[in-house]
């Protein structure tokens, strides 16, 4: 817990600074301790920005008002101004230089301003564009499809009800076309001036875009160049569910609505962004016969609630042996949708910097989904907790895919049958061979064909950056990047008088997205070097397999996490890795083993039907839009 008294709070940070590469074994010279003394302060004044920033975004996205809105863009100038300030005076030292590696990497960290590097002027145009963005997401409402009057429907729960449930393609057209024409569309001139000055910024950084900016977070030249070779590598077993999955929709809805070898239209997917497929499962699930366990059904049954949810989550980490949630947790966070205000209920986690201040904010619903996202949520918590002895400038992950694969990890093992078991959820803890196959084929629709989106989103944002997409063909190169990297189209013709990037929240909200790339792949290695540490996973052990592996209650297990993520981002992301795994590279090898038996099936059952691999170009968008884009 940070303290508030000035001094205690600096002497405080100077001791959990000692085993972080400022052991007495360092050296001890004047410039050196006259550097410790800067930063230390610093660090305070920082966290103290930080708190103030991330307290006006919270009470924004927790009430979503104009009065807000305009109150935490003033403090984000505000702020701007002191980190600018900050980085031109370590810029005119030599602490870039300094012999104590610590003083150094603060002083790179401290140094790359972002968004602060631009004129007030400047700055306060972007975060109105980002910021009205955001708003016009926050509070779209579509018209319904059977009362066309009736135009009060958000997107969750309505329309996601009506995407889950109908399997009319009209009606799910239309609320395709409802959400992108109205969370997208309006929004192109507020895009236009967020590239237009994050550009700008990018070059005040010293960088010739701003995705050249995005990627240099990933502290390795060759960072884009192993993301292209991992897509590369997944593809193939992408192609097979894709081929699978069009298979059996063309079998549902007939060939006028699902071509046999063309792109999949994304509205039947269950999904508005065609990101994930299993809310749709049923359409073609590899074993029918072979009901899914409905966790659902059983947590009704058994009267769970959103607390419930959140208690299981926190009991889940005490197990390893890591922090229990604060009181503050429980008592500031907002866990359900709120009835009398506009809110943005895309799950997301906090951290106040300060006094283990801790929240979440989401629209929880007890059923699979949300049993998922609460885990996933909590595992951001939990590394908030544990690296916050760290400096603030170090209080972040040190590979922006981290944060979100520490989450997914430990919903790896929340979600096996072995630890629904061990929570009272299901009856029998292992799966038979079919049954594995229908668990395997659920996480696929949500695991692996969230890889080509996430691709073709970051891929996008890159080329429009980069300049190397022309503004005229905004729209139309984003439907031909979707439909070349994932065989997805959009149900209706889209032209240049649409714009649909930012019917996407992290489109709008200026969020970095390979790190969601890189996690669904970082978050296997984790889990198999903790199902290892745990016991629970070994090589060519059929009773041992990663996808029933669960760490719950592994002290070891939990003490490798712990120090993991205590580092914080004080250290390269590589040599924490391979620390924790023994492995110093992004390697989507742990993810192919652990679905390797449902990649075989589908190998086997596709040639068994002569099912089509493979997609052409989609015919939805003008047919003279730009070239291809392959890596």
């Amino acid at each position: 817990m940070f303290l508030k008294s000035g001094m205690l709070a600096i002497g405080l940070v100077l001791l959990l600074w000692l085993p972080h590469g400022l052991s007495m074994g360092n050296s001890c010279s004047a410039s050196v301790l006259e550097a410790r003394r800067f930063f230390e302060l610093e660090n305070e004044q920082l966290r103290k920005r930080y708190h103030e920033e991330f307290l006006s975004g919270y009470n924004y996205n927790t009430n979503v008002t104009e009065e807000n809105r305009q109150a935490m863009i003033e403090v984000y100038a505000r702020n701007a101004e002191l980190n600018k300030r900050l980085a031109k005076t370590i810029k005119a030292s030599d602490y870039a230089q300094s012999e104590d590696a610590s003083i150094r990497r603060q002083a790179e960290h401290l140094s790359k301003l972002g968004a602060s590097a631009l004129s007030a002027e400047d700055y306060l145009a972007l975060q109105n564009a980002i910021s009205s963005m955001q708003s016009n997401y926050a509070t779209v409402n579509v018209c319904s499809y059977t009362n066309r009057s009736d135009c009060t429907l958000a997107l969750e729960p309505e329309i996601q009800e009506r995407l889950t449930h109908s399997r009319d393609p009209a009606e799910l057209a239309w609320y395709w076309r409802e959400w992108y024409d109205k969370a997208g569309t309006p929004m192109r001139e507020h895009f236009a001036e967020y590239v237009r000055l994050t550009r700008k910024a990018a070059q005040l950084n010293g960088y010739p875009s701003y995705a050249d900016y995005w990627v240099q977070f990933y502290e390795d030249t060759d960072f884009e160049r192993q993301l292209d070779a991992a897509f590369k590598q997944l593809l193939p077993f992408y192609r097979q569910i894709h081929g699978y999955v069009r298979y059996r929709l063309r079998q549902h809805y007939g060939p006028e609505v699902v071509p046999a070898e063309g792109n999949i239209p994304m509205s039947l997917l269950g999904n508005m962004w065609g990101q994930s497929w299993n809310e749709v499962i049923d359409l073609f699930t590899p074993y029918p016969e072979k009901p899914f366990v409905d966790v659902k059904a059983e947590m009704e049954r058994q009267g769970y609630t959103v607390q419930k949810l959140f208690e299981l989550g926190d009991q889940f980490f005490q197990s390893l042996g890591m922090r229990a949630l604060p009181s503050s947790f429980w008592n500031l966070s907002m866990l359900t949708r709120p009835t009398e205000r506009q809110v943005v209920c895309h799950a997301s986690a906090w951290d106040f910097y300060q006094d283990s201040d801790v929240r979440i904010k989401m629209c929880t619903e007890v059923d699979n989904h949300y049993f998922y996202v609460v885990h996933h949520e909590l595992g951001h918590i939990q590394y908030y907790l544990q690296y916050e002895g760290q400096p603030a400038v170090f209080r972040g992950a040190p590979n922006p895919g981290f944060h979100e694969a520490v989450g997914d990890v430990i919903a790896l093992s929340v979600m096996s049958a072995k630890h629904l078991k061990t929570i009272g959820l299901i009856e029998n803890g292992r799966l038979d061979e079919k049954s594995r196959i229908n668990q395997l084929f659920k996480q696929a629709l949500s695991k692996i064909v969230f890889l080509p989106f996430g691709y073709a989103v970051e891929k996008y944002r890159y080329a429009v950056f980069r300049n190397e997409l022309d503004e005229s063909q905004w729209n139309c190169g984003f439907w031909q990047m979707r439909s070349e990297y994932g065989g997805l189209e959009p149900p209706v013709a889209r032209t240049e008088k649409d714009f649909d990037a930012t019917a996407k929240y992290h489109v709008d909200a200026d969020v970095e997205y390979l790190r969601y790339f890189a996690a669904h792949i970082f978050q296997f290695q984790f889990h198999k070097a903790l199902c290892r540490l745990a016991g629970q996973y070994a090589p060519d052990d059929s009773q041992l397999t990663l996808d029933n592996c669960d760490i719950f209650g592994s002290k070891t297990a939990g003490r490798a996490l712990s120090q993991f993520l205590s580092k914080g981002s004080s250290r390269h992301w590589k040599e924490v890795l391979q620390e924790f795994t023994g492995e110093t590279e992004m390697d989507p090898s742990a993810l192919l083993e652990y679905f390797d038996p449902l990649y075989q099936w589908l190998k086997k059952e596709n040639s068994r039907l002569g099912v089509p691999l493979g997609w052409s170009q989609t015919n939805k968008i003008p047919s003279d839009c730009c070239g291809t884009f392959s890596t």
